[in-house]
């Protein structure tokens, strides 16, 4: 309350409307599967183009599992069919089935830049798309010594630098012969000292005012690394991730935040961002020996050539040859042996992290998602109706709609398995039942960019994109069905109307063939038995309903509970229904009959308001779709009265 002590004129702000509601978005998708490369337990980044896909989680090449033959990269297809069905927003989460699970690295390319002490290079993730080529181009400076009004000084040098001063001429002792050497920085009286040995001042071989500005010279030393990935020859390589001019001391700091090679390359970067973007790690077992910089360039410089270096004296020279200026050379090394791992298992789908429970992984990574409206697994369902695949099949779509379920405001999309007669997909649909999903039947031919030839891929891709697109160019209560499949040359099976009647009323959705209307969507049920719950849009409208009012009305938590509240909350809730029905998401000619908004004395008791508990009743008349259409057509004589 507002306290008027002194005499004056009080201008205050007061509100004489409800608060407003914002519908939430419904076409927000999330896929879990296994792809070529990526992050498996790193919260992932909303991606908006099959390019975006490509940079994170690599391109369209089949996966090759060690306990299974190779498979179609169905999560590829599914997130190209989505965004060409008119998808928007995906998330990915990425599963991975290590071929030894004991060994944190298995899968990971890894080579080694070999010498006295070798310097270990890794993929970050693991996947055979982390088979690259990695090159470290050393680069030596413009010198930076300079003779400023008679006192030598040092332009751009940073704290823990590493450089090269060539033989001096100045009077130092001992004799600077030339040689690589850690900038170090005194605070306390700014003063410059180069170490060659070790990493404090006391180590120092010399300070900067014993050379002379006008025959002396310091160059920085820094490396550029260069990514690129090790395509098979059968579709364009990504462009190479470069990182330019990283200080080689592993102490190094810039701006009070660390920037070295190993720095920008560790196992926890500094950001999510370059955790889920940098391609290779130094892991950091690996490079705890070295304490200078000058210790990791002599690792590098005195690399083998046999490793695929550069000949280490011709890198050595080439560097402090400095007669045409500054130079640079590269060494590079390659990264192999990464494997696409064992087909996953649904432990890998679910999440389940045994010993580390605070690692998420699988559908638990999208528990952290709010914005998801609709999950799938593309290609979890491929061979099963093999006895040997089939109960993990079953458990990863059981997984699913118990995720969809569990968080309530999130539609699960199944697939049908691969080439499964008709008795084969009831069979399968007879083990389900939810309102949170629907099942899809049968899988879909396409164009396989990669080999030319046309494969089968699951439904859940281009179902999440009509799902998306349904909503987009009409609204999220229109059923979505009756749309056309853009990417579909054809089916796995074509049906007939007999058969789709026998499919249909089990709640299993087809897609069908129509002459002069092409490949189409024919079906939009639940796998719910019960009736009430019978269609996909009436699920995710209610969705789509409790979401907002969920989101739009937690103001009203901790305010006083008592009519003004419930008079608020009522009107909020009511202008929200009242656009719903101007919009035609709602039965009835008349506001009354479309929706009823209860909050008051009827709808809670004393025991409620003691318990701090506010109730408010909601009921709407929701559209369903017309389904059947039915016209009815009889004789008519022309002079017979109506």
């Amino acid at each position: 309350m507002p306290e008027y002590l002194a005499p004056g004129v009080y201008v205050e702000e007061v509100s004489f409307r409800a608060k407003s509601i914002e519908g939430v978005s419904t076409t927000t998708t999330g896929f879990v599967g296994p792809t070529r490369y990526g992050p498996i337990d790193i919260e992932p980044e909303i991606i908006t183009s099959l390019v975006e896909f490509e940079r994170t989680y690599g391109g369209r090449e089949k996966l090759v599992f060690e306990d299974a033959d190779e498979i179609d990269n169905y999560m590829w297809h599914a997130v190209r069919a989505y965004f060409e069905e008119g998808g928007k927003r995906l998330y990915i989460s990425r599963v991975f089935s290590p071929t030894n699970g004991s060994d944190a690295w298995s899968g990971h390319a890894h080579g080694e830049v070999a010498g006295s002490p070798g310097v270990p290079v890794y993929a970050r993730f693991p996947g055979r798309a982390g088979n690259a080529r990695v090159t470290f181009t050393f680069k030596m400076g413009q010198d930076v010594f300079v003779n400023s009004n008679g006192e030598p000084q040092v332009r751009s040098l940073q704290h823990r630098d590493v450089v090269w001063i060539p033989a001096s001429s100045a009077a130092v002792s001992p004799p600077i012969t030339g040689g690589y050497y850690l900038a170090l920085l005194d605070r306390e009286d700014d003063t410059w000292h180069f170490s060659s040995t070790g990493d404090d001042l006391a180590s120092a071989d010399f300070a900067l005012d014993e050379l002379d500005p006008d025959n002396d010279e310091i160059h920085i030393v820094t490396v550029t690394v260069t990514v690129q990935a090790l395509g098979d020859g059968t579709t364009p390589l990504p462009p190479p991730f470069i990182v330019p001019d990283l200080p080689l001391d592993p102490d190094h700091e810039r701006a009070g935040s660390p920037d070295s090679l190993f720095d920008y390359f560790a196992e926890a970067p500094a950001s999510l961002a370059r955790a889920r973007t940098n391609p290779m790690v130094f892991r950091e077992d690996d490079i705890d020996g070295f304490s200078t910089g000058v210790e990791v360039l002599d690792a590098f410089l005195s690399a083998d050539p046999g490793a695929g270096g550069s000949p280490p004296a011709g890198l050595r020279v080439a560097l402090q040859d400095l007669d045409s200026g500054p130079d640079e050379r590269s060494l590079s090394i390659a990264l192999s042996d990464g494997d696409d791992g064992n087909r996953p298992e649904a432990d890998e789908y679910a999440g389940e992290t045994p010993g580390d429970p605070e690692r998420k992984t699988g559908l638990k990574l999208f528990e952290d998602l709010e914005d998801i409206s609709i999950v799938a697994a593309p290609g979890s369902t491929f061979n099963y109706e093999d006895p040997g695949y089939q109960p993990t099949g079953r458990t990863i779509v059981s997984q699913l709609i118990n995720h969809a379920q569990k968080m309530r405001y999130r539609i699960a999309v199944v697939d049908s398995g691969n080439d499964q007669a008709i008795s084969e997909v009831r069979a399968m649909r007879a083990q389900l039942d939810s309102t949170y999903a629907a099942l899809y039947y049968p899988w879909i031919r396409v164009l396989d960019p990669l080999t030319q030839q046309e494969i089968h891929v699951p439904p859940s891709g281009f179902v999440a994109g009509i799902y998306a697109r349904n909503d987009i160019n009409r609204a999220v209560y229109k059923a979505p069905a009756n749309e056309v499949v853009n990417l579909a040359l054809g089916f796995e099976r074509f049906l007939n109307k007999a058969q789709q009647e026998v499919l249909n009323p089990e709640g299993i959705n087809c897609f069908r063939f129509f002459e002069g209307r092409g490949m189409r969507l024919w079906g939009a049920r639940t796998i719910s038995s019960d009736p009430e719950w019978k269609y996909v849009n009436l699920r995710r409208y209610f969705a789509y309903l409790e979401r907002s009012i969920d989101k739009g009305t937690q103001w009203a938590v901790f305010e006083p509970n008592g009519e003004q509240l419930w008079a608020n909350v009522r009107r909020t809730i009511e202008d929200f229904l009242l656009n719903e029905w101007q919009n035609g998401a709602l039965l009835g000619d008349k506001p009354e009959k479309a929706y009823f908004v209860k909050c008051d004395r009827s709808t809670m008791s004393q025991n409620d308001l003691d318990n701090g508990r506010l109730v408010c009743l909601i009921g709407v008349a929701p559209l369903r779709p017309a389904e059947f259409v039915i016209f009815r057509i009889g004789q008519w004589t022309a002079d017979r009265k109506v």
